[in-house]
């Protein structure tokens, strides 16, 4: 099974700060953040991913201030650039957004960090779900969720020209002959759409997966196509086995028809996991960690996810009705999940935000009892492995490598050394030839 690891600074849960097992700063630490990748290779995990928003929150600081979340936190490229230094193997992925950057941009970028990390590359594509990032890139909010895809669709697609820039063997460097570069085997991109316009070629050659590899995570129906055409890697938050399944088997089904076959993407199935001796332990730790939950935290939590104000409302009551939106505009799977416990388990607003988690439940148990899962969920058709995150950090992926990895290895169900250098080949993932040179075999054949 793939295993990556989703990295926030304390811990996935909301109150993780406060708790005196983390370290308060380590989300500007890079030392924290080499120790922890450091940490995560030694548990031969395939990717150490980073979030990340390109903005601070504007309002409900009083919400924020108890929940820094994105607050304070280093840009994701920079970060890891300096890790590619302290690590040899484990994957390196982050998230930029097509709504707020520029193809050549993203492109450029994540083909240095390639290059830097030796085939280690990986760009998680989003198109932003909040509209304070909006408002530092001049707009008032975010376009509609539709329109967003459809430029990002354009954005990868472009992105993905840009890096066939140069066929793999351009740059011959012949001191004898004088020749740095091959000027056959350039190919610029001429471009006119909706959304862009480029004219040009990219400044770097060929990386060494030839292409980083493409993260996607939309649960939509426009963000499963888009997954579809152009993912790699997705990562899914349905929260059950049967739902996971499902996701797993529309994804895999959809991409027939874009000359794709099914080994071509690996779904991870988002699991948040805490983990200790017994299944009390980690019952009594998770009890712990929601009791420090502030309420103006829970309000705000949920009203994020709800995409409404609930910050007047008393905690021990329902939602009213008239103040649930009609549809979601950023992450509709988190939306609808919250309307469901509202309007059918008829939760008060304090009983939503001490059940509701992003994506699914927290698995909590003992090593036997998280492998038991992981190995349900795998050997099951609902996964291709995990996008893990832990409750608490580093302690919490501390306690799965050191207790949880030898078991799936026992199982036979974990790589017991790394076989390849690149993350396409940790993941099992062919390496794309470039497309000009693949045309070019067409058409001779």
């Amino acid at each position: 099974m793939a295993l990556a690891v989703l990295v926030g600074a304390t811990g996935s849960h909301i109150a993780s700060w406060l708790h005196p097992e983390t370290q308060a700063d380590a989300s500007t630490s890079i030392e924290w953040h080499r120790e922890t990748a450091a940490l995560a290779e030694r548990g031969l995990f395939d990717l150490f991913f980073i979030a990340d928003t390109p903005a601070a929150r504007t309002s409900n600081l009083a919400g924020f201030s108890r929940m820094p979340l994105y607050m304070n936190v280093l840009e994701p490229l920079t970060l890891l650039s300096a890790l590619a230094g302290s690590t040899r193997h484990i994957g390196l992925g982050g998230t930029a957004s097509t709504s707020f950057s520029e193809p050549y941009n993203i492109a450029r970028q994540f083909a240095s960090l390639d290059h830097i990390s030796h085939g280690r590359a990986a760009w998680n594509v989003v198109t932003s779900a909040n509209d304070f990032a909006a408002r530092n890139f001049g707009l008032e909010r975010l376009p509609p969720h539709g329109e967003r895809y459809a430029r990002a669709r354009e954005f990868v697609r472009l992105v993905q020209a840009l890096w066939d820039t140069w066929e793999d063997d351009a740059f011959v460097r012949d001191r004898e002959a004088g020749l740095f570069f091959d000027p056959a085997k350039q190919h610029p991109v001429h471009h006119e759409g909706k959304h862009f316009r480029v004219h040009g070629a990219l400044n770097i050659e060929r990386t060494p997966q030839g292409q980083p590899v493409i993260i996607q995570a939309g649960a939509s129906e426009a963000g499963r196509e888009l997954a579809a055409e152009t993912a790699e890697v997705v990562f899914s938050s349905e929260s059950t086995l049967e739902g996971s399944r499902a996701f797993y088997r529309d994804l895999k089904e959809r991409m027939a028809k874009y000359g794709r076959q099914p080994d071509d993407l690996k779904v991870l199935a988002g699991m948040p996991l805490l983990v200790a001796d017994s299944a009390q332990e980690a019952e009594d730790l998770h009890r712990t960690l929601q009791h420090l939950i502030h309420p103006d935290v829970g309000r705000m939590y949920l009203g994020m996810d709800l995409e409404t104000d609930l910050s007047d409302l008393p905690l021990d009551e329902p939602i009213p009705e008239e103040r649930i939106p009609k549809d979601a505009n950023h992450h509709k799977a988190f939306f609808d999940h919250i309307v469901h416990l509202a309007r059918v388990e008829k939760l008060t607003l304090r009983q939503l935000y001490l059940r509701y988690e992003r994506g699914r439940q927290t698995l909590r148990g003992t090593p036997m009892q998280v492998a038991d899962r992981l190995e349900e969920w795998f050997s099951g058709g609902a996964c291709d492995g995990f996008m893990l995150t832990f409750s608490l950090m580093p302690g919490g992926l501390a306690s799965f490598v050191g207790k949880v990895v030898p078991e799936l290895q026992r199982r036979g169900l974990m790589r017991s050394r790394y076989e390849g250098r690149t993350l396409r080949a940790h993941l099992g993932l062919r390496r794309p030839p470039n497309r000009h040179v693949a045309a070019q075999g067409a058409a001779a054949d």
